[in-house]
């Protein structure tokens, strides 16, 4: 096993995990922050594997091979708990925190620790994250808490204040570039993909993995470029086909964000750090029309829908206003 515990960046977060482990100065909660794919869930259970390892190789190391490794990262350990929404998008619920609070009374099965992984934590509903609240003040010393969640903004702050932050910021894209060549890309695929992640190595595997994931991405980009062209009857039409699949409308507001923030870069005059490199004519088309506010204002506006997407708003109408914002190109 690598010093980095084989992962990928984030040097300086192993190397303070495995100085807590080393040191046997471990905390009962960790929050990991930063865009989903950053590896956000892979240092997680990496440090999971260096807690609960029977044969380290080294301080705050892990071997990748006893029982307990390889059963962490399968994420079937007997004292792993992992606790999410039923779908990405979707609302981590109190009555499974409450079951949690049962499993943390109980001692460890067979490792050292029990570990308690909360996944995407930004969409525990207010019950949830306030009924977590006791468990972190309660917690037994052989329980380590392990929160994932986008920022620290999304999480109430005394959740925050009771957990040590590591806040993970996205890769350089050589070191992405780089790292899909290694599984298998070619180069220009690889410099193509290294892009459009955004630095979340997780993301670029993704679809260099699953050609439906960047065929979706094309058909939604695809669609957004047509809208602009659109009548609002035409556009109200595609409101009432896009809210009947809300997982399908994050998706698409998501990819919609990543857009709009191209264009917020390049009126900014920021043309180095442009995600989407083969939309780039759509991307200068919108920026020679759009002021910096007026750009800014449709980002926030794509923001807000997956706030509101989330709080089971009317899909439909959201929809709607979203859309009647956009540009008329």
């Amino acid at each position: 096993m690598t010093d980095n515990w084989n992962l990928l960046g984030h040097d300086w977060a192993v190397d303070m995990l495995r100085q807590h482990v080393s040191n046997g100065t471990m905390r009962h909660a960790y929050l990991f922050t930063g865009s989903p794919g950053v590896g956000r869930r892979s240092l997680a259970l990496a440090f999971a594997r260096s807690l609960t390892c029977s044969h380290p190789p080294a301080l705050g190391a892990f071997c990748g091979e006893c029982k307990n490794c390889r059963q962490i990262a399968a994420m079937q350990h007997p004292d792993l708990n992992i606790i999410q929404a039923e779908k990405e998008g979707g609302m981590l619920k109190v009555e499974q925190i409450r079951e949690l609070r049962k499993s943390v009374l109980l001692s460890p099965y067979q490792a050292k620790y029990k570990i308690i992984l909360l996944l995407r934590f930004q969409e525990a509903n207010p019950s949830a994250a306030n009924a977590l609240l006791k468990t972190l003040e309660e917690a037994p010393s052989k329980v380590i808490l392990l929160l994932t969640a986008n920022n620290t903004e999304q999480l109430l702050p005394t959740i925050v204040s009771r957990c040590e932050v590591l806040r993970l910021r996205p890769l350089p894209t050589p070191r992405i570039e780089s790292y899909l060549l290694e599984k298998g890309a070619d180069a220009e695929k690889a410099q193509f993909l290294a892009h459009l992640s955004a630095g979340r190595p997780g993301y670029a595997l993704r679809l260099l993995e699953d050609e439906s994931a960047l065929g979706f991405r094309n058909e939604k980009l695809d669609e957004f470029a047509n809208l602009l062209g659109d009548s609002r009857v035409a556009r109200f039409n595609y409101a009432a086909s896009l809210a009947k699949d809300k997982e399908g409308f994050r998706e698409s507001l998501l990819l919609w964000l990543s857009l709009w923030r191209d264009v917020m870069l390049l009126v900014a005059g920021d043309e180095q750090n442009i995600v989407n490199i083969d939309r780039r004519e759509l991307i200068e088309t919108l920026a020679d029309r759009l002021s910096l506010a007026e750009a800014k204002k449709l980002l926030t506006t794509s923001e807000r829908g997956l706030t509101q997407l989330k709080r089971n708003v009317n899909a439909r109408l959201l929809a709607e206003v979203i859309l009647l914002d956009f540009p008329k190109i």
